[in-house]
């Protein structure tokens, strides 16, 4: 079996070194350093725009007021479904943004169990605020491809995560 070097470059995140190199077979797809180079660069500039407006909150939690500001008042498992996010990753983000005063729980009546999370006013107003830069940032990373590249990516990613799942 022949082994290749392959770089990997995370040049946004300071110190770090310029290279570090995987040892791999030829005949291998290294798809997830490359998501994950990807995913990272992705995050730091939602970080950036999100502090440059003065809104204290993250990626993962702009995905959990996203999915609130389209349907305020689901219960933490249809935000965990909606966000791709499981159960445990989804209360955590919750209780940062309670503790934020972003988000509020309330019981269901027929089940005290469960709690529907609604937005708070300052939730709807800063997710308002960073609404206009996000929508920015989508465009930004989709420069330079079409629709149909937009297809061949959900096309690849969703056969990626059938192949794992």
């Amino acid at each position: 079996m022949t082994f290749t070097h392959l770089p990997i470059t995370n040049s946004f995140i300071q110190n770090s070194f310029t290279h570090s190199f995987i040892l791999m077979p030829n005949n291998t797809k290294n798809f997830g350093a490359y998501m994950d180079k990807t995913l990272k660069i992705i995050k730091l500039n939602y970080l950036k725009a999100f502090k440059s407006l003065y809104l204290d909150f993250t990626a993962e939690q702009w995905v959990i007021l996203d999915k609130l500001y389209q349907k305020d008042g689901i219960s933490q498992t249809e935000l965990a479904n909606g966000s791709f996010k499981d159960a445990p990753t989804v209360s955590r983000i919750i209780n940062l943004l309670e503790q934020k005063g972003l988000v509020q729980r309330e019981r269901f009546d027929n089940d005290r169990r469960r709690y529907k999370i609604f937005l708070t006013e300052k939730g709807k107003a800063d997710y308002e605020t960073a609404l206009p830069e996000v929508l920015k940032l989508r465009e930004q990373g989709w420069q330079g491809l079409s629709d149909k590249d937009y297809d061949t990516y959900l096309r690849i990613m969703n056969q990626i995560f059938k192949n794992f799942e």
